[in-house]
């Protein structure tokens, strides 16, 4: 690997500050602002406090008028197209009570309104979907693999899955609130939850946290462990549309809170906490085509060398580019997160019409990397050897494009890497002279990532030679 990245070991002087006295790698070669930017889609974005203990708001945008707890509502409406992502683990206080996470949508209008799913899905961490140790890369056709619910929900979200449990759309009354769904989240487990929503006027919604209530319940449960959260739950049920009502007029927000983040703009501060999203952001999604200036297509690079596009970079992590993706908050809570930083659950679709403007045949290869984050540097990326520490990225990749055999080919992979991490390719293309290839990139960015990760393309050292029986690598 280090052989075809002509990695060396830099020195500690040449590192930026955040590095200085420790050993990387070094890899030079031109790091690319990314074109685009996000839509102005909203998301009812709900990540903090991250661990729930006690019930209460998690997050609210009704006024806070005629609210005991003014404020722990936002007042901010939600209409035609929006997003739902929320993401939180229960360590309940109380012992043995299982706590139901609730989100209740109101109508303030005077007409009727119709908010209907459009896509959704949902995943506890036991037993659907476990944190394992899997290889760095996994070609993954059936999406089998996975490690935690927030890499499970994106490689689902990504694949079109549309959880049938969820309710196709439900209809508001004028000045009534309705359910979008209450959901279990047994002890220690995380649940992430993700929705495609549009609402046919504007509504106030809120995600709430509550023990169940003692008597036995009268329906299943809905979850991938409905009858192990029975088992244990014979004496106790999902809060009724009153109780969470009871507690949208009377709750005050979750506590203890999260740590608060440190000013983006102060340069005194040592140690950036970014802090924890709850609120509603602006952005889904961020869709470009990634090409030359001035033209409609992407020059690969000169033989053995390579450029990247940073995606997800954040303040003091933009690899040199002073480009900050994350997404802009509309309204937030005081101690929590500037900006929805690591745009969980944003959907990056990129294309990539490369071609080989040399007169030679070209093997180039498109990868996912997790280099050390640094906001100094455009010309080059730091990574460690082995890498290190916890995992930054866990989640799948779509990758579309056409092989050389000239057929349409569709590829999923989930990848695993580290902090640090190069990277393996994702896809290897030979190309002719004068020839264009057109490669398709598609992400959710997972939950419990840590951004930010590059892509990078890369023309290797050599020009792959298939073999005699005609076998081509996909």
């Amino acid at each position: 690997m280090l052989s075809l990245l002509s990695s060396v070991v830099i020195a500690q002087a040449a590192a930026p500050a955040p590095l200085v006295g420790q050993q990387y790698l070094i890899q030079p070669q031109e790091i690319r602002t990314l074109p685009g930017e996000l839509n102005k889609v909203k998301v009812f974005n709900s990540n903090s406090p991250e661990v729930i203990q006690t019930e209460g708001i998690l997050l609210s945008t009704f006024p806070g008028s005629r609210m005991r707890f003014p404020n722990a509502h936002l007042q901010q409406t939600l209409e035609g197209r929006f997003d739902l992502f929320t993401h939180h683990i229960a360590r309940p206080q109380a012992k043995g009570r299982m706590l139901y996470q609730g989100v209740i949508v109101y109508n303030p209008g005077d007409r009727l309104v119709r908010l209907r799913v459009l896509q959704a899905a949902t995943y506890l961490t036991n037993p659907d979907a476990p944190f394992i140790n899997l290889p760095s890369i996994l070609e993954d056709r059936w999406g089998r693999f996975f490690s935690g619910p927030g890499s499970r929900l994106m490689g689902e979200i990504l694949r079109g899955y549309n959880d049938p449990h969820f309710p196709t759309q439900i209809v508001i009354p004028p000045g009534q609130s309705r359910m979008l769904f209450g959901l279990p989240i047994p002890n220690s487990s995380a649940r992430s939850t993700f929705m495609r929503l549009d609402s046919s006027g504007p509504v106030y919604m809120a995600n709430l946290a509550m023990y169940g209530k003692p008597g036995a319940s009268g329906r299943a449960t809905k979850t991938a462990n409905a009858r192990s959260v029975r088992n244990r739950q014979t004496a106790f049920r999902e809060p009724t549309l009153e109780e969470w009502q009871q507690m949208l007029l009377g709750g005050g927000l979750v506590y203890p809170r999260d740590i608060p983040p440190t000013p983006l703009d102060d340069p005194t501060v040592v140690k950036t906490i970014y802090g924890r999203v709850a609120g509603v952001s602006v952005g889904s999604e961020w869709v470009a085509t990634l090409v030359d200036p001035g033209a409609s297509y992407l020059s690969i690079p000169p033989r053995g060398k390579a450029f990247s596009y940073p995606l997800s970079t954040v303040n003091r992590g933009t690899h040199g580019t002073q480009q900050i993706q994350s997404a802009p908050m509309l309204v937030r809570y005081p101690d929590t997160a500037f900006l929805a930083h690591g745009n969980y659950a944003v959907h990056y679709n990129l294309t990539l019409p490369l071609v080989n403007k040399t007169e030679q045949p070209q093997t180039v290869t498109v990868s996912l990397q997790t280099p050390i984050k640094q906001d100094e540097y455009s010309d080059r990326l730091f990574f460690r050897e082995p890498p290190q520490g916890q995992v930054f990225f866990r989640g799948p990749v779509r990758v579309e494009y056409k092989d050389d055999r000239g057929l349409t080919t569709r590829r999923y992979f989930h990848i695993i890497q580290r902090q640090g991490q190069q990277g393996q390719p994702i896809i290897t293309l030979n190309l002719q002279p004068g020839e264009e290839r057109e490669v398709n990139i598609d992400l959710l960015y997972p939950p419990d990532a840590t951004p930010p990760q590059v892509l990078t393309v890369r023309s290797m050292d050599g020009y792959y030679i298939p073999p005699r029986n005609g076998a081509l690598p996909r």
